[in-house]
């Protein structure tokens, strides 16, 4: 006999990270709002910010002290130009690196950019039982990161195993 599985909402928080779009141009961060509430979950809260390594790890260590925040999504700031530093900012947070994240988002990601995803530094893991995605900047690699892997891991339904499962934050309650 099986048991249902039943859903379990999280607080997500969204974090778009670049020196030039406004809140109104910002639509990746839009997408993933939207994809995350489509799915059932709940905004923590959606910052945009610089392209600046301290400003993103403040939010997020701020996000990461939090207990009610479950995951955090960032967009922007992956690639390999100038003042792209986000992998900098959040890799010296995590208490673990998630490396199939980035190979299999490079590996989706190769089928619609060929060789130009060599360039994504998406990056995932895990802080203080707080999951966290560094995706690109484009809605494009957006989509393909959530729809593609994000989603089906941050849903307690997914068999046969799922990052809810593992968040202690649930479960300590």
């Amino acid at each position: 006999m099986t048991e249902e599985q039943i859903f379990t909402p999280l607080n997500i928080a969204v974090l778009t990270v670049s020196d030039t779009r406004t809140e109104a141009e910002d639509k990746s961060g839009a997408l993933l709002v939207a994809r995350l509430q489509q799915a059932g979950h709940r905004l923590a809260e959606k910052k945009l910010l610089p392209d600046d390594i301290y400003l993103i790890r403040a939010a997020i260590s701020a996000w990461i002290a939090v207990p009610e925040v479950n995951a955090v999504i960032t967009t922007g700031g992956t690639g390999v130009t100038g003042r792209d530093g986000t992998p900098e900012a959040v890799r010296p947070l995590l208490d673990k690196v998630l490396e199939g994240f980035g190979e299999v988002f490079r590996m989706l990601s190769y089928q619609d950019i060929k060789t130009s995803t060599m360039q994504s530094r998406a990056l995932a893991g895990v802080a203080n039982g707080t999951y966290i995605f560094c995706l690109p900047g484009s809605s494009g690699a957006c989509r393909t990161a959530w729809d593609s892997l994000i989603k089906a891991q941050l849903d307690s339904r997914t068999r046969p195993c799922n990052l809810v499962q593992l968040m202690p934050r649930l479960w300590e309650k």
